[in-house]
């Protein structure tokens, strides 16, 4: 059984940003909590919580973690602290903010938080797979908050984004972003996938759409059961959404464009399911798995003999 130490002791006895930091390793500890929404670990998690919340940046000088704390800002680390163990809510949702491809994005339980390795892609505009000054138009298929739309629209400032995200309420939170880096060349469109998508040609269409069986998602530690279910799992297949870009994508790419889709675990089904499929896997210096990249033609080819 966790001992949780009294609020009133902490904020009584505790009075620098390294006491917040070494109690919350301590009680993450305890806890024995799952990590994965932009950590790995006690100690990054506890530094990630603390300094957020008193909006300190992460690479503040190291001197100021002896600061003094005033009382209203240790009670509220303490309930922050607290509610991460005892309700397991992830950190970006405590903090209201999570990092992604260098930059720092509102969220709220209204989306996902982003941690995708199509970050690293964006950062590397896409190279080799495209040649960056050509690329005019592109399509992020269920946005969220909108990460990949505006990291991909500050990447390529000259070209136009499309954001679709089939929930009102994760496009409200997009929106956030989008006055939050005073983006201007991101649409938001809502859609049921394609359905409301211009009839247009993308250079690149890239998504990360749910892929989560409902299978696999019982198995999963309760800090991803905060995150909404529908942009984590589409049932009982966790093909269903990838299957349908794959057969429709075509007729929105450019000859010359690509299409990129994470599917996580599914690769292996995913695979099985289309052995013709000539599949790029994509590897990240960063890590993460289960992305694919197919060009035009490569597409061109599956929807054809499909």
């Amino acid at each position: 059984m966790i001992q949780q130490t009294l609020p009133q002791e902490v904020v009584q006895d505790l009075s620098t940003i390294r006491d917040f930091i070494r109690w919350g390793v301590t009680q993450f500890n305890q806890a024995q909590l799952a990590y994965g929404h932009g950590t790995d670990n006690a100690w990054d998690e506890s530094v990630f919580l603390v300094l957020a919340s008193l909006h300190l940046p992460p690479d503040m000088d190291l001197q100021v973690l002896d600061a003094k704390l005033i009382t209203s800002e240790k009670v509220m680390l303490v309930e922050r602290i607290q509610q991460r163990v005892t309700k397991r809510i992830p950190v970006p949702y405590l903090i209201k903010e999570a990092w992604f491809a260098g930059l720092n994005f509102y969220v709220d339980e209204r989306v996902i938080i982003p941690r995708s390795p199509i970050a690293e892609l964006i950062g590397e505009e896409f190279r080799p797979w495209v040649s960056p000054n050509d690329v005019k138009n592109i399509l992020d298929m269920g946005t969220g908050s909108g990460c990949i739309a505006i990291s991909a629209a500050l990447a390529f400032p000259e070209a136009k984004v499309d954001a679709v995200d089939i929930s009102e309420s994760a496009l409200d939170v997009a929106e956030i972003n989008l006055n939050r880096f005073k983006i201007d060349n991101v649409t938001l469109i809502q859609s049921n996938l394609f359905e409301n998508v211009p009839k247009k040609k993308y250079d690149i269409i890239v998504s990360n759409p749910p892929y989560v069986s409902a299978q696999e998602l019982a198995t999963l530690s309760e800090e991803y059961h905060h995150e909404p279910l529908l942009a984590l799992s589409p049932g009982a297949d966790p093909l269903t959404l990838v299957r349908q870009i794959l057969q429709k994508a075509i007729n929105f790419l450019t000859p010359k464009g690509i299409l990129v889709v994470e599917v996580g675990f599914s690769q292996s089904l995913l695979e099985k399911e289309f052995p013709g499929v000539p599949f790029t896997w994509l590897q990240f210096a960063s890590g993460g798995e289960g992305v694919f990249l197919l060009t035009h033609d490569e597409l061109q080819e599956y929807t054809q003999s499909s």
